[in-house]
């Protein structure tokens, strides 16, 4: 049986990479789609889905703008009726700068999409999805917000920040039945990080991709939105407030080397 007839779910980032897959998977099950991007790859996401024989509709979405967040949360209600899941995924990295040579402006707007972006997604979502009697939403963390070393100071304040969001959401919405998680994806083959694989295939490099995790590899957007789904899922009915780390065993023991940046603290 699938695990989402007729649920109407909002993926943010849904352009490419693990939006997309996640975005794919759950319409694959039956979900009512809303596909959110910045870019126009939400439309053909959408295109995607529909030519499948699902259903979903795309919207252009800046995940920290409030406005955005607030039209694409009514425009499920009102397509589909109502909101069961949210996938508040979209994310940006902001480049790899150690902190003396981060602007504050960069930092600011990394926060402002991975930070302040999921903080929407939940207020805006989480009574929608309590009208229906309950429902999950799910955030896009990074194995970045658990170990350092993982991502630029930038990256990784957000990240962190987002896990902790879960938490504390979870707790705020206790008795209305929303389940809040995060996931934590490791090195993942997204839009993000193709240059990073691309490089590596061209230069022959491939085995040298992930290998800090005990299975000596990057992973695939599939891989990632198949434990998003779970976490969105009825499987899930008794996860609540985590964190997990998709990240091939990273965080399990993550060595951090002066060379991860360019400078050290002196």
């Amino acid at each position: 049986m699938a695990r989402f007839t007729d649920k109407s779910i909002i993926v943010t980032g849904a352009g490419s990479g693990i939006g997309r897959a996640a975005a794919i998977l759950f319409a694959g099950e039956g979900g009512k789609l809303v596909v959110a991007d910045i870019s126009d790859g939400a439309h053909e996401t959408a295109a995607m889905i529909t030519a499948a024989g699902g259903t979903a509709v795309a919207i252009k979405m800046d995940a920290g703008l409030e406005a955005d967040v607030e039209k694409t949360v009514a425009l499920a209600v009102t397509t589909f009726g109502g909101l069961d899941i949210m996938f508040a995924n979209a994310g940006i990295s902001g480049g790899m700068a150690n902190i003396f040579d981060t602007d504050v402006a960069l930092i600011t707007e990394v926060l402002r999409v991975n930070l302040i972006g999921p903080y929407l997604a939940i207020k805006h979502a989480a009574p929608e999805i309590a009208k229906r009697g309950g429902g999950a939403i799910v955030l896009t963390a990074s194995v970045a917000g658990i170990r350092s070393g993982a991502g630029s100071p930038a990256y990784s304040a957000s990240k962190a920040g987002v896990i902790n969001l879960a938490m504390v959401s979870a707790q705020q919405l206790a008795g209305s039945n929303v389940r809040v998680n995060a996931i934590c994806p490791g090195l993942t083959e997204t839009g993000m990080t193709k240059p990073t694989f691309d490089y590596a295939r061209d230069a022959g490099k491939m085995d040298r991709v992930g290998r800090l995790n005990p299975l000596r590899r990057g992973a695939q957007p599939e891989e990632l939105a198949n434990v998003a789904a779970f976490l969105a899922s009825d499987a899930a009915s008794y996860v609540n407030g985590q964190a997990i780390a998709v990240d091939g065993g990273l965080s399990s023991s993550h060595p951090v080397t002066k060379q991860e940046y360019g400078k050290t603290a002196v």
